[in-house]
């Protein structure tokens, strides 16, 4: 096996083991009862999404395998630390979570516009919070904003 090949499967085994870990915790989501089911069970969608993950995963591996050519640059382990900013702040609040998310990754690759970075950072995790709120009738976990929400 050569150097290129072992990296792929790497990173072949390390999206499996994630999307396996992932579906994993999708287990333990509550179930509806039948009678107030009106579509798919929480846990549905996003095992669908897993599956779909690992199936493009072992296609791009058998048809286009992964070529590692340079380490991981600077932007990378920055978007990674990020993310893990991300899932520390869903403790406080999932919306914060995405706000100071995605501001801070368009900052970090990049855009300066404090008025698009304020339309990231603030609009869009609004606007997503009211369309799953108010139009799907969806509740999020409760945090410091959606307590102030639901009261």
């Amino acid at each position: 096996m050569t150097k290129n090949n072992i990296e792929g499967w790497i990173v072949f085994c390390l999206i499996t083991l994630f999307c396996g870990s992932a579906f994993w915790v999708s287990t333990t989501f509550d179930k509806m009862p039948p009678i107030l089911k009106r579509g798919i069970q929480p846990a549905d969608f996003p095992q669908i999404i897993l599956v779909f993950i690992v199936i493009i995963t072992i296609a791009m591996t058998w048809f286009d395998p992964i070529k590692v050519s340079k380490r991981l640059d600077n932007k990378t382990l920055g978007s990674f630390g990020l993310i893990a900013l991300f899932s520390i702040l869903t403790i406080v609040d999932l919306f914060v979570a995405l706000g100071v998310f995605a501001a801070a990754l368009s900052f970090f690759w990049g855009e300066k516009r404090w008025n698009f970075l304020f339309g990231i950072g603030i609009i869009m995790p609004t606007f997503i919070f009211f369309l799953f709120d108010q139009v799907f009738e969806i509740r999020f976990p409760r945090g410091v904003i959606t307590n102030l929400w639901y009261g």
